[in-house]
């Protein structure tokens, strides 16, 4: 299979999201244009995009919703139930503990945070537990994922003891570079940079339609 790009696994996020409304809706089959009109991009980057895996609908038939939406969350690693953690339990890791849709793509193991006053609450479905106990968990509940939402100055010496301790997948908020194996799967979520760029684009609207074909 060919390097698909970042840009694309965004789009097929979106792409289920938009399936999943029409199947909540009753629609059994959908097309390019439809997907294209529903996620403000091109039908012709649609098919580019499902094209880096597969041939998924029929021509002047379109897609199956049902069956695309299966296939999509297969791709997206959400046909399985990913054992998760939460490094960081101050008020954004409180937060993203309670978002009900995690739950449904993976199982909320525990969350950890260094203060006392933390330790041993029940945040959401997760039980706080001290860092002294980290790499123990990770080893003995089969820890997949790790969501950190630590200070920057702890992010890079916490998440090489995730990795060390057999983590596969880290979901990073600190504002900082994490230079780990490449067999570790790292995705950072800055809000500042994505704040800077929606400036960027208000101000160049036109650069924007470039980027969306």
């Amino acid at each position: 299979m060919a390097k698909v790009p970042d840009a694309t696994i965004t789009r097929l996020v979106q792409y289920l999201r938009a399936l999943e409304r029409m199947e909540e809706a009753g629609t059994v089959r959908t097309s390019s244009e439809e997907l294209a009109r529903a996620t403000g991009v091109t039908a012709f980057q649609v098919r580019k995009d499902l094209a880096y895996f597969g041939s998924y609908g029929t021509r002047g038939v379109g897609y199956t919703v049902p069956v695309l939406r299966r296939e999509l969350r297969q791709i997206l690693g959400m046909g399985r139930r990913w054992r998760l953690i939460f490094v960081g339990m101050g008020r954004l890791g409180q937060a993203l503990a309670d978002y009900p849709i995690l739950a449904e793509s993976y199982e909320l193991v525990a969350g950890f945070d260094v203060k006392p006053e933390l330790v041993g609450q029940q945040v959401g479905p997760v039980k706080v537990r001290p860092m002294e106990e980290l790499e123990t968990t990770v080893r003995e509940e089969h820890v997949d994922v790790a969501l950190l939402a630590v200070p920057e100055s702890q992010a890079v010496r916490v998440a090489n003891r995730l990795v060390k301790a057999g983590v596969r997948g880290i979901l990073n908020f600190a504002p900082v570079v994490l230079n780990l194996p490449e067999e570790v799967a790292v995705e950072n979520v800055d809000f500042m940079a994505g704040l800077s760029r929606l400036g960027f684009f208000m101000l160049n609207p036109r650069w924007r339609e470039e980027m969306m074909g």
